[in-house]
């Protein structure tokens, strides 16, 4: 699962991105509204974690922005030092789905960022078939016949990310951008080492052949047979 932290304190930013990359989550992070709104748009986020009070354009606009302009429906949850109650019902009403006051324990951050992409997913596709292959994303588990294969959480964001766009060839560039964090300079075969320990947990439970490479552009899931 994919996060943006927007939070102008550098050192705060550091510790709430240190603290959800050891609990799997995968974090990119900015000290600004701007450029955190470049991100939004360019990537996509399971959840984004919003200050307030950030130089330049301010969190409620950032809101506001990608709810009003881009009609974006990723949950967004604010922080901020802001405690009175008027605060708290302008974010909500702009758009922010939750509201954390500082400070805050980095634990009840993680399990309010947890139950938001839950009820998300919820809303859209709680589980996802193709094939013989299952993904709940209740609970993040990939199972062929009801037995659970054993993915890092790399290779489960890659995988979820041919699941949720069937029929697209994603080049090597593209996986790189979604999956990793900002700032990551890949080498040049690590997409394709990951898609390798995918395609050999696969091949282990039964799945053959289900994840294809399209020469010159990249990977994607192959389309599955019509048998009627």
């Amino acid at each position: 699962m994919k996060l943006l932290v927007v939070e102008d304190e550098k050192k705060l930013l550091e510790n709430v991105a240190a603290f959800l990359e050891r609990k799997g989550f995968l974090v990119d992070t900015a000290q600004d509204a701007e450029d955190g709104l470049d991100l939004a748009l360019e990537r996509n986020y399971d959840c984004i974690i919003l200050d307030v009070i950030l130089p330049g354009m301010g969190g409620y606009e950032f809101c506001r922005f990608l709810r009003e302009e881009i009609g974006s429906d990723v949950p967004i949850i604010i922080i901020t030092a802001l405690g009175e109650i008027d605060s708290r019902i302008k974010g909500l009403k702009i758009g922010a789905d939750d509201y954390l006051p500082k400070p805050f324990d980095l634990r009840e951050l993680e399990a309010r960022v947890r139950a938001l992409i839950r009820r998300n997913q919820l809303r859209s596709e709680p589980v996802i078939r193709y094939g013989p292959l299952t993904y709940d994303s209740r609970s993040g588990v990939f199972s062929c016949s009801k037995k659970e294969l054993s993915l890092t959480s790399r290779e489960s964001s890659i995988l979820e990310l041919f699941l949720r766009n069937p029929g697209t060839v994603f080049s090597r560039e593209e996986i790189t951008d979604k999956i990793w964090e900002t700032g990551f300079e890949s080498r040049s075969n690590i997409v394709d080492v990951y898609i390798r320990y995918i395609r050999r947990k696969l091949e282990a439970a039964g799945i053959l052949d289900i994840i294809q490479t399209v020469p010159g552009k990249g990977y994607g899931l192959r389309r599955l047979r019509d048998d009627g």
